[in-house]
Formats: C-alpha cells, structure tokens, sequence
C-alpha cells in the first residue's frame, strides 16, 4: 500500500524549496516555542532569587520576543504548508485527468458511478493532507525531538536521556499504534460499512421480489453479519488507538517526572551531589521536555493521515496503470462477447464518414456495448478512429450550463453555446432564465428535468469536434413529437443539426418510420456472455 504512495504523489510535482520552506517554518515555530521554555524556567527560578532587575531585562525581552515569533513562524508554515499542498492537489488532478485522456479508454469505463470523482476529488485531498499533516510535521518533529535531547544533554545528560526514550515512545510507538488502527478502520471496517449498505438497501428496494424468491431472510442475515464484522472492527482498532492516545501523556509525565527526579537527585544538599546542579538547571530540565513534546503530539495524526493517503495512493495508481497508453487508432485483437454487436460493428466501419446510422433492437441486444467499443471504451476489434461515446446518463455538474456545455471543448462561446441549446430545443428555457447560460445547475442534474438534462448532454454532443458521433438514446425523456423531430434531424445529412461530413450513429428504442438514415441496424437476440 505505502510502496504506491511515492508514485501517486509524483503527480503533485512538489518542490523540495518550497517543502523546505514549510519545514523551516516549522521548524521555527517549535524551536521558539522550546527556548521559551528554557528562557522562561531560567527566568522563573532567576527572579526567586530576586537579582537586581536589570539582570532579568534581557531575559524578560527575550521571552516577549520568543513568544511573538512562535505565533509568527507558526502563520508562515501554515501559509507555506498549506500553499504547497494547494498547488501540489492542483497539479495532481491535471495530471490524473491528462493520464486518464491520452490512456486507454477504457480505464475508467468499468467504474462506478461517481467512482471517477472520488479518485480525482477524495483521493487527491487524501494525497493533499498527508503534504500538511504527515510530510511537514514528520520532518519538523525530526527535527525538534533531536534538538531538544541535544539541549536538555548540555544541562543533565542523564536527563537527556530519559526525555530521549520518552520521545521514542510518543513518536514511535504511539505513531505506530494509531496507524494500526487507521488501517484496521479503513480496510476491514470500510469493507464491511460497504458490504452492510449493500445487503440493506437491496433488502429496502426489493424486499417483496425477495420474498417471493425467497431469499430475503438471507439478505437480512447478510446484512446483520456485515454489520456485526463492522462493529468488531471498529473494536479492534479502538484498542490500538487507545493505547496510542494514552502513550503522549504517559510519556510526558514519566519524563518530567524523570527529569525532576535527577535534578533533585543532583541538586539537594543531602543525599545529591553539592553544587552538581542551579535551581535555574533544575526549572530547564523539568519544563523543557514539556515543549519538546508538542513536536511528538501531531505524529499519530500523521500516521493516520499517511495511512489514509496509502490507501488513496493504491487506488490512484491502479487506475493510472490501467490508463497506460496502447496506441490510439489501433484495433485491439479481443473481440466483443456479444456477437450480434460484433457483426454490426463491421458494417459501421465499413460506411463512409458523413454516414447517418440508427442502431435498434431489444433491451440486452448489446447496443450501448456496440457504441462502447466503437468508442475504444471497452476491448472491440472493431474500433472507429476518431469516435466518441456520449452515454444516455452523461454527468451534468454543479457549475454553469455553459461550462456543463464546455466539458466537450473548453473554447465553447457563449454564442456557440446558445446555438446549440436553440438548436435541440432548449431557446425558450434559456431564454427564461436569469442568467441564461450562465445559470448554475444546483445539485448537478437533480436541478432539471429528465428532458431537459437529454437536450443539454445533447447540445453537449453537438459542440464536440469529434468527427464520430455515437449518442446512445439521445431522445429518451422527450415527448414522442419533439424526440421524433430531433431523431431526423441527427439522421438526416441535411437536417441541419450535425455537419455533414460528420459520421452519426444513434443508439434509440423509438425510431420514427420517416427517417432519412443511410442504414438502421436491428440487433436481435440476448447477448451471450
């Protein structure tokens, strides 16, 4: 799992300079915060034995300085952190996107609904996070856990010691720990969340075809025993992260307590060594160490975030290995498992471009497979260069209709855009909008209806620059006056919808008897598997 996370974050393109910025930055803001530690204990046990007061001034300005700086350094590695990883999610997605276009179709043709978001938008903020709470504050502690051991040395090595193994434990073991029960969390406990929602909503939306088939009560026992697994997992990495969230205050006190033990050890009149130890050395020892430990607090979020980013990272890069490039305009020698689809895909590749082609048949007969692998999205031996899929279930984003329009090609105007919505229907609905294409679709396509999401998915087609059109039942959710009319038009060289050097073949279930189609292909037959 973490062997992907170098890879996957390769896409980020991070810039060690910039990284390393955030890290001094950090690194700052701790070592202020530790000197203030060690200032303030010296000035704390100094003004005990009450010196003149200019002997304390230094110290004084000194604490007021250490203390101003810690907020300070801490904005800039905040800014810095936070900047690199923003920029680092941002060259991420640009990159995952450009792999998934100049790859092989049919990567993402196998996924779920709303599968390829999660890659490109939850993942990504997965990899993003480990930048800020993982990267940064794994070097940053480093960083501080060596310097304060090395300080507190100086003062009592012996107490150098002990803060030494009391680091290890906070920011080793309890890392380590958290981590276990992250991965316990996210592997075998959202597996089991899964296998639970699965089981309960196919026993919710089909409970009485169930019944009749009588499986319902093995549903049901399915569901009960995902969620039993769930519940157990959740147990099982309660425990680690238990004894992970126990180990930072355990280690402080047994380390403060250390420390104070040898102080006393060395300082007191009986029983110590005389003048083996300032009451100033004393006060160093016991309130250092409680700074050095805000380094160590945030390395169990770090684990737990560069666990989270594995699990993203393994995902990514199984999607970027099944994009890799095959060559584009070559045929691929495995063949459709439908063979009614696999012969009509040979008539299409053999029609001159500018052909209108309707393609009908029963429900399963394989037509939206037919349209698939003339896209190159699944394996087809019979691959048309130049061709593009526009399914009937397209996705329509939460942003403006005319940037739903430019998903096709970016450069779209906004006089490109009104044409092409005038042209399939859809004038009088933009022209009553506030902000006609520049209206927000809130909630995606939830915000229009089943008709008018079919006219902008196929506005969306008609603005392509794809020499091949293969819309898959472009008129469905259209009443049969207004789909018929739009049918003959895409079928028709010379129905002024597509240009006529254009090729169009179209995927329907209500094919009007008057239509000017160069060829209507009927697939007969269930498909075989």
């Amino acid at each position: 799992m973490f062997g992907d996370l170098p890879r996957a974050l390769g896409l980020f393109e991070l810039r060690p300079a910039r990284v390393a910025i955030a890290v001094t930055a950090g690194v700052a803001a701790l070592g202020s915060a530790l000197t203030l530690a060690a200032v303030s204990a010296w000035l704390i046990t100094r003004a005990w034995q009450m010196p003149p007061v200019l002997d304390l001034t230094v110290a004084v300005v000194a604490v007021r300085a250490l203390g101003i700086s810690r907020g300070v350094f801490r904005y800039l590695e905040r800014l810095a952190t936070h900047d690199t990883a923003l920029r680092g999610m941002t060259s991420g997605r640009t990159r995952l996107y450009e792999r998934l276009a100049d790859g092989a179709p049919a990567a993402t043709s196998t996924l779920r609904r709303g599968e390829l978001m999660a890659r490109a938008g939850a993942d990504i903020d997965a990899l993003g996070d480990v930048v800020v709470r993982a990267v940064v504050p794994i070097f940053v502690s480093a960083i501080l856990m060596v310097a304060s051991t090395a300080v507190l040395a100086f003062v009592s090595p012996a107490a150098a010691l002990i803060l030494f193994a009391a680091l290890l434990v906070a920011g080793v073991a309890a890392p380590v720990l958290a981590g276990r029960a992250s991965r316990i969390r996210e592997n075998e406990g959202s597996a089991a969340r899964t296998a639970f929602t699965e089981a309960a909503v196919r026993a919710l939306d089909h409970g009485a075809e169930l019944r009749v088939a009588g499986r319902l009560d093995s549903t049901l026992a399915e569901a009960k025993a995902a969620n039993r697994a769930s519940v157990s997992a959740r147990d099982r990495a309660t425990r680690p992260g238990a004894f992970a969230d126990a180990a930072l205050p355990l280690s402080i006190g047994a380390s403060v307590l250390g420390s104070l033990l040898v102080g006393i050890t060395l300082f007191g009149p009986t029983g110590g060594t005389e003048g083996g130890m300032t009451p100033m050395a004393l006060a160093i020892i016991v309130l250092v160490p409680l700074a050095a430990f805000e380094a160590a607090s945030v390395l169990p979020s770090a684990a737990v975030a560069w666990t989270r980013a594995g699990s993203a990272a393994t995902r990514i890069v199984a999607l970027l290995d099944a994009a890799e490039p095959q060559g584009r305009g070559h045929a691929r020698e495995r063949k459709l498992a439908r063979p009614t689809a696999e012969g009509a895909a040979s008539q299409l590749n053999a029609l001159p471009r500018g052909s209108r082609v309707a393609v009908v048949g029963p429900s399963g007969s394989g037509k939206t497979t037919l349209l698939m692998g003339l896209a190159g999205l699944i394996p087809s031996s019979a691959q048309i260069e130049g061709a593009r899929f526009f399914a009937e279930d397209a996705h329509l984003f939460e942003t403006s209709i005319l940037e739903n329009l430019r998903v096709v090609r970016g450069d779209v105007t906004r006089d490109e855009a009104l044409g092409a919505l005038k042209s399939v229907g859809s004038g009088d609905w933009i022209a009553a909008l506030p902000d006609g294409v520049d209206t927000t679709l809130v909630g995606g396509a939830g915000a229009v209806s089943g008709g008018q999401r079919r006219r902008l998915l196929l506005a969306r087609a008609l603005l392509s620059d794809a020499p091949v059109l293969l819309l898959d039942e472009p008129t469905e959710h259209l009443d049969d006056v207004s789909g018929a009319r739009l049918l003959r038009q895409l079928l028709d060289s010379d129905g002024g919808l597509v240009d006529p050097a254009r090729s169009v073949v179209v995927v329907t279930h209500r094919l009007p008897p008057d239509t000017r189609a160069d060829q209507v292909i009927e697939l007969l037959g269930s498909p075989t598997e």
